[in-house]
């Protein structure tokens, strides 16, 4: 978000002045630092989504101001305040009706801004008067043409001269601190579905409630998934159950699972303790990308292939009756358990060559993060 500050000066244009500040997900409050004299702050969270925060007549260089931003403090555009005659009216005369506002709506009305001007209802001799000044909307996030962000993001700058820190402004679906990374066409990674909502250095008891959630569900998933695992490979490890190709298929397959939720499991955790301790093991960190991943896409793949020929062989079954050969299918099912398993890494071997740990930098320490 922006948070702009305005000083107004005696006989002379005011001064503006803003910075910016990062705000995380389920972050509840926001520390704002501005060493300058101002008299009139608000915030912008872009698309002329504004909010004020304080106005003050007299500037206090030692004052703390602790304020909560309440919908009562929203600043409208005033279309929707003035009705449609007075909106017609040349902006010279319209700006006359500006007073009407702050007197007819105290206290529910704070500020509002048209399209060239920010004002505020300020309380003076016991009246309620509009004051503006001149606001530049539609300011170019750019950087002056030296932005290194990436995925067309704003380019935001503490200071229009000398500035001294810099941020990217991410579109929806990008972030890191260059705007860099993408959550669009993942399938399988809990980085991006999960990863920013974990607070690093906090407790998990106390992280937002869809880390929690998220925790919660995996633990009942992972039990679930192994009891019914091992469930399966007592059923299926019976010589009984294993007469037709159909039981090595499902054999395999109950195998499989146990892996899946093994693996599972521990990319689960690994994400979640790697996250909240910001764990800096390099060796660690790339090897479980690297190989995490991918045998969670064989085992996937291996699953869905062993129940289609599951399906295929009973189809077959049905079809000859009588005429079904069961040793025969149990020959051919080893070999196809066996091609599937080349099959499914030779299509997936790609996916570990290409991995890399990806170091996100940010100015906030707590957003550091390694991916």
């Amino acid at each position: 978000m922006f948070v702009h500050f305005m000083r107004a000066i005696d006989n002379a244009l005011h001064e503006n002045g803003s910075t910016f500040k990062t705000i995380l997900a389920n972050q509840k409050s926001v520390t704002i630092q501005w060493p300058h004299p101002f008299h009139v702050a608000f915030l912008d969270f872009f698309n002329n989504n504004y909010y004020l925060i304080v106005v003050q007549n007299k500037y206090n260089p030692s004052i703390r101001i602790i304020r909560t931003i309440t919908p009562l403090d929203h600043c409208k555009h005033i279309s929707e305040i003035l009705n449609e005659t007075i909106m017609k009216l040349h902006p010279l005369r319209r700006i006359k009706y500006y007073q009407l506002p702050c007197q007819k709506r105290s206290p529910l009305l704070s500020c509002f801004y048209d399209d060239n001007h920010f004002c505020f209802c300020n309380d003076y001799d016991h009246q309620r008067l509009t004051n503006c000044f001149e606001f530049n909307h539609g300011i170019e996030h750019n950087c002056f043409g030296q932005s290194n962000c990436e995925n067309d993001a704003h380019c935001l700058q503490d200071k229009a001269t000398c500035p001294q820190t810099s941020i990217c402004v991410c579109p929806k679906c990008f972030y890191g601190a260059r705007c860099q990374f993408t959550s669009n066409l993942f399938d399988l990674s809990l980085d991006a579905i999960l990863g920013y909502y974990i607070q690093p250095r906090i407790n998990i008891k106390h992280q937002p409630s869809i880390v929690q959630v998220s925790v919660a569900l995996t633990i009942i998933i992972i039990i679930a998934g192994i009891t019914d695992s091992v469930l399966s490979i007592i059923t299926f490890g019976n010589k009984e159950s294993r007469k037709t190709g159909c039981g090595l298929y499902l054999l395999t397959s109950s195998i499989i699972t146990l892996l899946i939720m093994v693996i599972f499991a521990l990319k689960f955790w690994i994400l979640i303790i790697a996250q909240i301790t910001y764990m800096t093991n390099q060796s660690f960190l790339k090897f479980q990308c690297i190989s995490i991943d991918f045998f969670l896409r064989i085992g996937l793949s291996m699953d869905q292939w062993l129940n289609a020929c599951v399906g295929i062989e009973r189809t077959i079954a049905t079809i000859k009756g009588a005429r079904f050969d069961k040793n025969k299918s149990k020959q051919i099912a080893k070999y196809i358990i066996l091609i599937l398993l080349f099959m499914t890494t030779s299509t997936t071997i790609h996916d570990p060559i290409h991995r890399r740990l990806l170091n996100e930098n940010d100015d906030d320490v707590d957003e550091k993060r390694i991916w």
